[in-house]
């Protein structure tokens, strides 16, 4: 079995996280996984929601949005707004993004501040969930660092970093992070959330009118857990540099949409 872009079955996809490219965030990254690339930002408000204030709940709160832009797939995605509601799809994922980030972090460590991470799709090749929840950790870990510069933060309340990944079972084979033409030919499809720690945070799995073995399924997990180590060293090598780095420049983020 070949696979489509001619990767190893284990192997990822280029995967690169550009920080500072949204310089009135308080940390963002413009994160690419192959040709899927989303823009995730950390925004952190001295505020928390009505419902914590009322219930006295210590601490703060963490929550995602989610959006692919219309001009992210082949075919124009209609803006939600248009719709005048959310579509199913955008509020799972962006329901994903909150818990897998909300288990990384101290919340009671932030006080009373909120943090909105924002994913905004630019370009969808498969994966654009398992990117936002990388992006988004990465994005989270540099905002929080500047409130830890300043000062506003006594310790800091990242426990772990958590990166995510999709497996899949593709021509009858386990196959890694999975591209958009092998996502939709898939008989099986899994996104996995998972810590630095390799616990899990997250699994996402069905086969697509089909079903699977448990010999594929631990394949499956195996192939996930070594992918998501090598996320979490790229994360880690963004987030440290991010505080000496420069606004992203055309030339970074050009360079970011350039042939790979």
């Amino acid at each position: 079995m070949t696979r489509p872009d001619g990767r190893q079955n284990d192997q990822l996809r280029p995967i690169s996280f550009i920080p500072n490219v949204a310089p009135y965030a308080t940390g963002s990254v413009l994160v690419s996984f192959g040709d899927t690339r989303v823009i995730c930002s950390a925004t952190i408000e001295d505020d928390v929601p009505r419902w914590m204030r009322a219930q006295r709940v210590e601490g703060g709160w963490l929550t995602a949005e989610y959006s692919m832009l219309p001009y992210s797939t082949l075919e124009r995605k209609p803006r939600d707004i248009s719709r005048g509601k959310l579509d199913g799809r955008s509020s799972e994922i962006q329901r994903l993004i909150g818990r897998a980030l909300r288990a990384c972090v101290d919340l009671k460590k932030i006080g009373q501040r909120t943090i909105w991470i924002d994913c905004d799709v630019l370009q969808a090749d498969g994966g654009t969930r398992t990117a936002s929840i990388s992006g988004g950790c990465v994005a989270m870990a540099i905002a929080l660092n500047k409130l830890m510069a300043e000062g506003r933060l006594k310790q800091f309340p990242v426990k772990k970093l958590v990166a995510a990944v999709s497996a899949g079972v593709y021509q009858g084979v386990p196959v890694l992070d999975l591209n958009y033409p092998e996502d939709k030919d898939a008989s099986v499809d899994f996104n996995v959330v998972m810590t630095e720690s390799n616990e899990f945070v997250e699994v996402q799995g069905s086969g697509e009118e089909a079903v699977f073995s448990s010999e594929e399924m631990t394949a499956m997990l195996e192939l996930s857990r070594k992918g998501i180590s090598e996320i979490i060293s790229l994360q880690k090598a963004a987030i440290l540099t991010a505080d000496r780095a420069a606004p992203a420049d055309l030339a970074s983020l050009t360079a970011a949409f350039g042939k790979r």
